[in-house]
């Protein structure tokens, strides 16, 4: 099997991935219900105050502050009880000096009261009650538009929605939002060895579960998209043409896993036209990339690290999206060491303020991936991390 006679670097073959596809324009108004993780396709502008009136932060009573400002322990003040509602009322009276209404945690605060005391600082006897401490003007109000104003843009375009951004889109009176259109990602997987449904004897002889398409298909997903299964392809060029070009036409993405090196029967990378063909990235240098179409390993955790590095960035770019990725620094607890001229994927366990290096090796062990939670990269410039030095970990 012949080698690759130049390998391109990461940093550029991502920019000519990320160049060569532009942000889907179609948009779509599901339900907040369906929305969670959609990308937000437009600024969301609140229509209301939220809350839309003043209301109490507590249980307890409505009144003016002055009334309060003389009060003690030692020497209490007197107030008339004029009303009481709960929350979702309104009570129809005004507060006067010398007066109070009792009140709910999320009443209105009726006209005339500037202050709510907490039930526990006062002692109450039939319609009057004793204010123990004086309260300050606004204390335990929560005023209107205190959360969000009318007019203000509550969630820009290209939000990833999470299920507090859906809780706010409700509370301001939205049941549905417009997202983007989620990219259809057809997904081929090749290989004679492979075998779809579990046989030991077939696995004594050489055949091995295919685990790639289950993989996919959830990283799609999780990363924006809508997965298309082409099913698991034999070693046959016709085959392979076949499906490839189905794929291009019903899909705006495609990824292939096997055929990506230039064994006898490596197919997949002769049916497309690519940009680069093998970069620097370890583990999963063969990937390939050219007419939206991605030729990746057969290695599950080769796959792995190539979606991660290359397909979940064209994805988010797809749709739109801003701040995909979660990001954290952390302390190395060991040295790491790397070659120069590969930008390694290495992954880690994230705890505490820690990376672990996971010490499984070998781009089949899929058990590694399963022990860690996220992964850091060491560039081609760099021979890699010192123990206790500290390192940015991307999340998954």
């Amino acid at each position: 099997m012949r080698e690759f006679k130049r390998l391109t670097p990461y940093r550029a073959a991502l920019e000519m991935v990320l160049k060569d596809v532009s942000e889907l324009e179609e948009v779509e108004k599901v339900p907040l219900s369906e929305a969670l993780g959609r990308v937000l396709a437009e600024d969301v502008v609140s229509p209301i105050d939220s809350p839309p009136f003043d209301r109490s932060a507590v249980d307890g009573y409505a009144l003016r502050a002055e009334d309060t400002f003389q009060a003690r322990e030692y020497s209490p003040v007197e107030l008339k009880v004029i009303d009481e509602i709960v929350a979702g009322d309104e009570s129809r009276v005004k507060v006067e000096p010398g007066t109070a209404v009792k009140l709910t945690t999320g009443s209105k605060i009726p006209e005339g009261a500037n202050a709510v005391l907490m039930q526990e600082m006062a002692e109450r006897d039939g319609n009057v009650i004793r204010v123990l401490r004086p309260v300050a003007p606004g204390q335990n109000v929560a005023f209107a538009g205190e959360d969000v104003r009318k007019g203000e843009v509550v969630l820009r375009k290209g939000q990833v929605l999470r299920s507090q951004d859906l809780a706010l889109l409700k509370s301001i009176g939205f049941r549905s939002v417009k997202v983007k259109r989620k990219p259809r990602v057809g997904i081929i997987i090749t290989g004679d060895e492979l075998i779809e449904e579990f046989d030991e004897d077939a696995l004594r002889s050489g055949k091995i579960m295919e685990s790639n398409s289950i993989m996919l298909t959830g990283l799609v997903r999780q990363y924006f998209g809508e997965p298309v299964f082409y099913g698991v392809i034999p070693d046959d060029e016709d085959a392979t043409r076949s499906a490839i070009g189905r794929a291009k036409k019903e899909c705006d993405l495609v990824l292939v896993t096997g055929g990506s090196a230039f064994g006898d029967k490596d197919f997949a990378h002769r049916f497309v036209k690519l940009l680069f063909h093998g970069t620097t990235i370890k583990p999963g240098r063969p990937v390939g990339y050219g007419e939206r179409v991605f030729i990746m390993s057969g290695y599950p955790v080769a796959v792995f690290a190539q979606f991660h590095l290359y397909v979940k960035h064209v994805l988010a770019k797809l749709v739109g999206a801003r701040n995909y990725e979660v990001r954290v620094r952390a302390r190395l607890t060991e040295r790491v060491s790397s070659q120069l001229g590969r930008h390694e994927f290495v992954k880690v366990w994230y705890e505490n303020g820690e990376a672990r290096p996971i010490k499984k090796k070998g781009s089949g062990i899929i058990s590694s991936l399963v022990e860690s939670n996220g992964y850091i990269e060491i560039p081609e410039d760099s021979e890699g991390y010192l123990e206790g030095e500290t390192v940015e970990v991307v999340l998954y």
